[in-house]
């Protein structure tokens, strides 16, 4: 694929996503979805660039949401003011929680930052100034003294222009110094180090990062849905967001948005089914668990590397066996017998 028919079809993705919410009639699954690439954003730059291992994304994406709800609600802090900070409170749990975690490596990591996310979940369902048992409502709608946001449109469009500033980041990040020594981590930590990557800060850098990505995601949902509580932030969410990162591709920017969207549209129609007349209540959660285990282990086989990254090396191969082309040429050229 060349650049212009890159930024071409970047140009037609942005033109839809950004004419769909005038559209369709209820836009909760929309922003829902947008958010989830926000989160899956800083995630694939963590498992995809960096190499590590997280299920526990969830938790930071509560950081922000908490983060919103006690200001607004307990403190009385502008929304704005709250929003604001909602990254950067994820960033700094992040950076020390970070200190002791990233020690751990593989999938000892991974259960790490799942055992955080269950923690996190214990703290918000217990303490009071966390919400208790009730949970904290009444969270304001975004905006500035009394210009806010009226409707679901508007937190549509804010939803989206976070996921154009995560990518926009994101890619300058991994173009920048740090992000090679992000990428070299992902190779060997060991080859890293002797090369004069700081491992240890480089690895809190990208942790923190990838969460003030989720904290933002997390605290615009707290604003969009105004409650929260410890049944917020489920596990399953954060398994998600990691199955959605590995479908799209990991280590490619796009590929956490992709792998979003389909993963998001797959339990919309799953949930869609579910509601059928005759089905039991219990079809939901046991179609979803069966459809994600079924499309991860395929993505697996047919597409270990993800959809993303796997279609443009079709198309790569493709181009270079077209006619005319110098490994064409290369190929039809008969060889000599010695």
């Amino acid at each position: 694929m060349t650049k212009w028919m890159r930024f071409a079809l970047i140009a037609v993705l942005v033109v839809v996503a950004a004419l769909l919410p005038l559209f369709l009639p209820d836009l909760t699954f929309y922003v829902q979805m947008v958010l989830a690439a926000v989160v899956v954003t800083g995630l694939a730059l963590f498992m995809g660039f960096a190499g590590q291992a997280s299920l526990g994304q969830g938790a930071f994406v509560a950081a922000g949401a908490l983060t919103v709800a006690v200001t607004t609600v307990e403190l009385h802090w502008p929304p704005l003011l709250a929003l604001a900070c909602a990254p950067l409170v994820a960033a700094g749990f992040a950076f020390v929680v970070g200190l002791p975690l990233l020690r751990l490596r593989g999938h000892y990591l991974a259960f790490g930052t799942l055992a955080l996310l269950l923690i996190v979940q214990t703290l918000v369902s217990t303490v009071p100034f966390l919400g208790g048992g009730v949970g904290i409502s009444g969270i304001p709608a975004l905006g500035v003294g009394e210009l806010v946001i009226p409707d679901q449109i508007g937190y549509a469009y804010v939803a989206l222009a976070a996921l154009a500033v995560t990518l926009l980041v994101s890619r300058n990040l991994v173009s920048s110094r740090f992000g090679r020594a992000v990428r070299a981590l992902a190779g060997s930590e060991s080859a890293a180090e002797s090369a004069g990557v700081d491992v240890v800060r480089t690895k809190l850098g990208i942790f923190s990062i990838a969460a003030a990505f989720a904290g933002l995601a997390g605290g615009i949902s707290a604003f969009f849905i105004p409650y929260v509580s410890g049944e917020s932030f489920p596990a399953v969410v954060s398994f998600t967001y990691v199955i959605m990162a590995v479908i799209g591709g990991l280590g490619t920017l796009w590929g956490g948005v992709i792998g979003a969207v389909l993963v998001s549209l797959l339990a919309q129609g799953l949930t869609t089914l579910s509601a059928s007349p005759g089905l039991p209540t219990t079809a939901g959660p046991i179609l979803q668990y069966a459809a994600y285990a079924a499309v991860l282990i395929l993505a697996l086989i047919f597409l270990p590397r993800g959809i993303l990254p796997s279609v443009s090396s079709a198309i790569a191969r493709r181009r270079a066996r077209a006619p005319g082309t110098l490994t064409a040429l290369a190929a039809e050229q008969p060889v000599e017998a010695e």
